[in-house]
């Protein structure tokens, strides 16, 4: 990855940090955006421990906000002349309904709406410098949402907590397949990826007896190591060069849930995500 740049998203702690120590270990420069800019550079700090010589970066950024996803976006341009891989990594778990300064439901507005708007805005930066990757981190959990709320899924009213973030990880698979069928011939590919079930602090968030259980189950789950392979892969392996519009589980191809291959909800998901976003409709 020498000579190449990738951007990791919520790469302060667990699979973002070890996604973004790999692609240094392999050669990349790489930007680590943190919703906190002392972790952020903390993180920065880990990781060139680990590589003296890394190429480490950091922006400061809450993905759930589409002011900050914006300016973002804007630094990221200014500072840098190439974008070879984007990681769309950061996401949450939220266990009560929360809105966001701009009325979105925190979990949709992080896990979705932020990356859906970042990627779309460095778009053309990723162009120029194709062959280039979007690599997305979905979660097997999509499985569990049957329905799409459309007319409540901006501001989850109604779905209920439980349903917020596999169906934000059902949405992460729509984008990708959509963002892959418009970028046919651009050299740039999308592709997603379940990491698996490791040992992470996204579940920090979950409380009583549900979050006791989650807790009880991480400590005999692998690590954080074992949940960047995929992301790592699919950010960096020859072997999947030409290959877009997928969705991977330890490295290989898997087949997703039957909406999750949907391609009219596909399309559905992204006219309204462009509305929400503030984009112009057919980029």
């Amino acid at each position: 990855m020498s000579g190449k740049t990738c951007l990791v998203t919520g790469a302060t702690s667990g699979i973002g940090k070890e996604t973004a120590l790999r692609l240094a270990m392999l050669g990349a420069t790489v930007i680590i955006v943190a919703r906190d800019a002392a972790r952020g550079e903390t993180a920065r700090d880990e990781i060139r421990r680990h590589v003296p010589l890394a190429q480490i970066e950091t922006v400061a950024a809450d993905l759930s906000s589409l002011a900050q996803v914006r300016r973002l976006a804007d630094e990221v341009m200014a500072r840098y002349d190439r974008l070879d891989v984007l990681v769309n990594n950061a996401g949450v778990i939220s266990m009560r309904r929360q809105l966001t300064a701009d009325g979105l439901e925190t979990t949709f507005a992080t896990n979705h709406l932020g990356p859906f708007l970042l990627t779309n805005l460095v778009r053309g930066l990723l162009e120029r410098s194709a062959p280039a990757r979007v690599v997305t981190v979905s979660s097997a959990a999509h499985k569990q949402a049957r329905t799409i709320p459309w007319d409540d899924l901006p501001r989850g009213a109604q779905a209920g907590h439980a349903q917020t973030y596999p169906l934000s990880k059902l949405l992460n698979i729509l984008f990708t397949v959509e963002l892959a069928k418009r970028l046919t011939g651009t050299g740039v590919t999308a592709n997603c990826l379940h990491p698996g079930f490791v040992r992470t602090a996204l579940g920090r968030d979950v409380t009583g007896a549900l979050g006791a259980v989650v807790r009880l189950v991480l400590r005999i789950q692998p690590g954080p190591a074992t949940g960047a392979e995929t992301s790592v892969y699919l950010a960096s392996s020859p072997e999947i060069a030409d290959v877009t519009g997928g969705y991977f589980v330890r490295c290989k191809p898997a087949e997703p849930s039957a909406l999750a291959r949907d391609a009219r909800a596909a399309a559905r998901l992204w006219a309204l995500s462009e509305e929400l976003a503030g984009l112009d409709p057919g980029r």
